[in-house]
């Protein structure tokens, strides 16, 4: 039995998608089940509730093979420990209590970078929290998402990609369904042992000024980039409901970017991912800016 926990978010879903063409049987929790497609609740057991709630893990974690678990951040949090570690408690004693064998963490690059970066050091955090339960762990220690840019819809119809990081700086960026088929490999494979992380590169090393090229030759219209403030930005999610540290977590979590935490792991073969921004632009950003 597979558990996966945030099943409806950018990642979650791909995943159990690929999952549920296989044979094993897989369990998600979930708060609104009505958020699954209807052929995902058909097929997979469902225990509804919070993965950060106590009842819900022991029911959904009796019997389990592999958990996979992705942390949403709680916006409102009091810091980004309490929104990645002390909401990861319950999930870890419920490792130990039902001596679940394998855990697959959503986590990020930048582990022993000595470099405060918020929520990707409260991550790294959550990753120990889970390494201290004894069980067998991959951490998948990731870079910025290209999905991200999908935020940016509105704004890229009008031919403006915006960013705090410079125009020419260059870092790692991976598309959600290339990381749900990385994490579908280790939670379908039974033989894998010990405590590490996977650092994965994505498809490419790119800058906001490479990006605004790009989305300028597949949308075939003209996208600047628009260099931004980062204490606007930290104003403006404190408008819309974070906590002043968590909007200050995501401020330190830039500019520790900007610092060169993603940048500091070698580019292979092995950490480089099927999908380029060519090919994510082509398939999600095109549709999107069309609607």
């Amino acid at each position: 039995m597979i558990v996966i926990t945030a099943p409806t978010g950018q990642i979650g879903s791909k995943l159990v998608a690929t999952l549920l063409q296989q044979s094993e049987p897989v369990r998600l929790i979930t708060r609104d089940p009505g958020k699954l497609p209807a052929e995902v609740r058909e097929r997979a057991e469902i225990v509804v509730g919070s993965h950060r709630d106590r009842d819900v893990l022991d029911r959904a974690l009796e019997g389990a093979d592999a958990l996979f678990w992705l942390m949403p951040a709680d916006a409102t949090a009091s810091s980004p420990y309490e929104a990645y570690v002390t909401a990861s408690v319950p999930g870890a004693d419920a490792v130990v209590r039902h001596a679940v064998p394998r855990v697959v963490i959503i986590s990020a690059l930048g582990r022993g970078s000595q470099i405060y970066a918020g929520h990707v050091s409260a991550s790294h955090a959550m990753e120990d929290l889970f390494r201290s339960t004894g069980a067998h762990v991959r951490a998948l220690a990731l870079p910025t998402f290209m999905d991200n840019i999908l935020r940016q819809t509105a704004t890229i119809k009008n031919g403006v990609i915006s960013g705090t990081l410079p125009a020419d700086f260059t870092m790692p960026w991976i598309a959600t369904k290339d990381i749900a088929a990385l994490a579908a490999k280790y939670l379908l494979d039974h033989t894998w042992t010990g405590q590490d992380s996977v650092e994965v590169l994505g498809g490419e090393d790119l800058s906001y000024h490479d990006i605004a090229e790009i989305l300028t030759d597949v949308l075939g219209t003209p996208v600047r980039f628009e260099f931004g403030d980062r204490a606007a930005v930290r104003q403006f999610l404190v408008s819309r409901g974070f906590s002043e540290a968590m909007a200050q977590s995501m401020m330190d979590m830039d500019l520790a970017g900007e610092r060169g935490i993603n940048n500091a792991t070698p580019r292979t073969a092995e950490s480089t991912t099927p999908t380029t921004f060519r090919e994510f632009a082509e398939e999600a950003i095109k549709p999107a800016v069309a609607e």
